[in-house]
C-alpha cells in the first residue's frame, strides 16, 4: 500500500500536458484553481468533474448551470490580466487560436502555468476533458465520460460508413459572408457521416467569401448555427431557387452554441446534423 501510495505521489508531481504547439507544461502539483479563457473550455473542466475547482471564466460561459456564477475576467477576447494574477490560479486554460496571444504570453512572463488548448478534430473533445481530470484530480471521472464520448463518435463513424458524399455549405455569419475549410473541427465531425465542404482546400480556417462563389459551387445542402430567437441566418438563400440545396429544402439551422463550441454537446448536435443529411439522401435516419 505504502508503495502504491508513493508511486500515485510520484506521478502527481510531474503532470504533464502537451500543449497545442506540441511543447509540453510540467506541474507540480494538480490544479485547484483553474482560469478558463473561453466558455468551451469552462464547459470541459465541469464535463471533466472538476467544476469546484473552477475559480474564474469569460463571458458567455453560461453551461452547464454551475458556470453561471463563477467570476468573470473578460471575454475570451479582451482579458484582464491584473484579475487573473490577483486571483493566483495554479493552471490557466487558454484557447489557441481566439485568445489574443501577447495576452497569453502576458500570463506566461509572470509565471502563470497556462496550457493552451486547440481542438480541431471531434476526438480531440474526449481527449481534453479525460486531461483535465488527470491535471485535477479527476482522473476516473473523466476517462469515463471521455470513454463514452469515443463511444459516441465510433457509432457515428460506424453507422454513416459509405454514405453517399453531400456536398455542403456552412454559413458561419451572413453579413459579412464567412465560412470555414476542411480543418475546422464542424467541417472534421460532419466528414464522419459524409458531409464534403465546398470550400474544403481554402487555407484559412475561417474567411470571408464572395455570394457568388457559393452559386458556382451549388452546394447540395447549406447549415448555419442560430441563436435562440434569431432570425433565420440562411433566409436570403431562399430566393435563389436554382440552387440545389433551395430546391431539396435542405437549409439546415443548428443551435449555435452547441454547433460552434468544442464540448460534448457538439456531438449531440452532430448527430442532429447527420440525420438531416441522411435524410435528404432519401434515406431517412431513424435510429
Amino acid at each position: 500500500m505504502l508503495l502504491l501510495a508513493w508511486a500515485s505521489l510520484a506521478q502527481a508531481a510531474d503532470l504533464r500536458v502537451q500543449q497545442a504547439d506540441g511543447s509540453e507544461l510540467h506541474l507540480a502539483a494538480p490544479a485547484r484553481r483553474i482560469v478558463t479563457l473561453a466558455p468551451h473550455l469552462a464547459e470541459g473542466v465541469f464535463a471533466a468533474g472538476a467544476g469546484r475547482q473552477l475559480i474564474a471564466t469569460v463571458d458567455y460561459s453560461e453551461y452547464p448551470a454551475g458556470a453561471v456564477d463563477i467570476p468573470r475576467i473578460g471575454d475570451a477576447f479582451r482579458l484582464d490580466i491584473e484579475r487573473i494574477v490577483a486571483l493566483q490560479p495554479d493552471l490557466v486554460i487558454a484557447w489557441d487560436s481566439g485568445n489574443p496571444r501577447p495576452a497569453v504570453e502576458q500570463l506566461r512572463q509572470l509565471e502563470l502555468p497556462v496550457w493552451s488548448v486547440e481542438i480541431r478534430e471531434p476526438r480531440g473533445i474526449p481527449a481534453f476533458i479525460e486531461t483535465v481530470g488527470r491535471v485535477s484530480g479527476h482522473a476516473a471521472k473523466a476517462r469515463s465520460e471521455a470513454d463514452r464520448l469515443r463511444n459516441r463518435l465510433a457509432e457515428l463513424r460506424q453507422r454513416y460508413a459509405g454514405a453517399q458524399p453531400l456536398r455542403y455549405f456552412y454559413q458561419v455569419d451572413a453579413k459579412p459572408l464567412f465560412t470555414i475549410n476542411e480543418r475546422h473541427l464542424i467541417s472534421q465531425g460532419l466528414a464522419l457521416c459524409g458531409g464534403v465542404n465546398i470550400f474544403a482546400g481554402e487555407p484559412g480556417l475561417a474567411f470571408q467569401v464572395a455570394r457568388e462563389s457559393v452559386i458556382v459551387a451549388n452546394p447540395d445542402a447549406m447549415l448555419a448555427p442560430r441563436l435562440p430567437g434569431a432570425a433565420d441566418p440562411l433566409a436570403g438563400w431562399r430566393a435563389w431557387t436554382g440552387l440545389a440545396a433551395v430546391q431539396q429544402g435542405a437549409l439546415f439551422l443548428l443551435p449555435a452554441d452547441e454547433i460552434s463550441r468544442a464540448t460534448p454537446r457538439f456531438l449531440d448536435t452532430l448527430d442532429q446534423a447527420c440525420k438531416l443529411l441522411q435524410a435528404l439522401r432519401g434515406n431517412p435516419d431513424n435510429e
